[in-house]
């Protein structure tokens, strides 16, 4: 659903007064997050969503990355998750819903979870995904609240998997560059939430399905700056220009381009291949984040350190003005 409009539902639901939800449905925020103890917050996300890939086991680790990806965000550590299915069993062999559950189990145990069980319903057609629960100390908690004037801005995980996932759907993705995406797709936020954590960062989100531009201006709205980006630094994977120069991109690139035109403006003549970067709707993206310029080199060590890619630095955060969003 387009992000206005999920906007307009949340915005009619009754409000929950209790002061241990400390995140709630009505923000921006990755996950909801309610207080247990007052050393201990609990982190709640779902997400599902239909095939990607042809490789049923290749598909649970994608959805199942991708939900975890919201408890990353937060800061917290995933403890449980619970299997949410949608599966054709009159059509389908009960073989394929078993490789797509071991992926997803695969997932949940490489964060160092368990799954305690879940839901299957007979659909058109198969989805899949985790309700995932996390634990956060107060002091660790990460939010997209807190961006500050003067972070630098690094992306974890290269842009693309829309453009990339859309093309492989109408048969025209090379193997090497849907194996690629897939790889990213499938890697877990755990070490980039550490390092997050580590580097005292001042504001995280990931990008899924509302694109770079989508929800960078979620983090610049929540935490009342303005977010520049410089599109000439995103990180893209492997051949994935090339298949959006021809054309393929999903129904989601234009709602998030319609969502974002109003909160942001575009400085100078950036290339316009590069910009079509910043809607694509991503799967199981990476995480930005807003760190202080003397404490970023930390955060690029510990993922460097873990044998993880190296972030790349895309932009920074500045005093709000007329926009929330500056994209040059």
């Amino acid at each position: 659903m387009p992000q206005e409009g999920i906007a307009q539902v949340v915005h009619g639901l009754p409000k929950f007064d209790d002061p241990d939800l400390l995140v709630g449905a009505e923000g921006f925020s990755d996950a909801g997050v309610y207080r247990l103890r007052d050393d201990l917050l609990i982190v709640q996300s779902l997400d599902f969503f239909p095939p990607l890939v042809d490789d049923p086991f290749l598909f649970g680790q994608i959805a199942a990355a991708n939900s975890l990806s919201d408890i990353y965000a937060m800061g917290a550590k995933p403890t449980t998750a619970m299997n949410i299915v949608g599966f054709p069993d009159d059509k389908l062999d009960l073989s394929i819903l078993g490789q797509i559950l071991a992926g997803g189990a695969d997932r949940v145990q490489q964060a160092e979870a368990v799954v305690v069980g879940g839901h299957t319903v007979r659909d058109v057609e198969i989805k899949f995904g985790l309700s995932a629960t996390g634990v956060v100390a107060p002091d660790q908690l990460l939010t997209n609240q807190g961006a500050q004037p003067g972070d630098e801005l690094w992306l974890t995980k290269p842009l693309g998997t829309g453009f990339v996932t859309t093309a492989f759907k109408m048969k025209r993705c090379p193997e090497s560059v849907i194996q690629a995406a897939a790889d990213s797709m499938k890697r877990l936020n755990k070490v980039a939430s550490e390092a997050a954590v580590a580097a005292q960062a001042n504001a995280v989100t990931d990008i899924t399905g509302f694109g770079l531009a989508g929800h960078a201006s979620e983090m610049a709205q929540a935490s009342r700056v303005t977010v520049r980006i410089d599109v000439s630094k995103l990180p893209c994977l492997a051949g994935a220009a090339e298949l959006a120069e021809r054309g393929n991109r999903t129904r989601a690139s234009d709602s998030n381009r319609r969502f974002a035109e109003h909160l942001m403006r575009i400085e100078g003549t950036p290339d316009a291949l590069a910009l079509e970067f910043c809607f694509d709707a991503q799967t199981s993206g990476g995480l930005l984040v807003s760190v202080p310029g003397e404490r970023a080199g930390r955060f690029q060590e510990h993922l460097v350190a873990a044998g993880e890619p190296e972030p790349t630095r895309i932009g920074e955060v500045v005093e709000h003005g007329d926009v929330f969003l500056s994209l040059a």
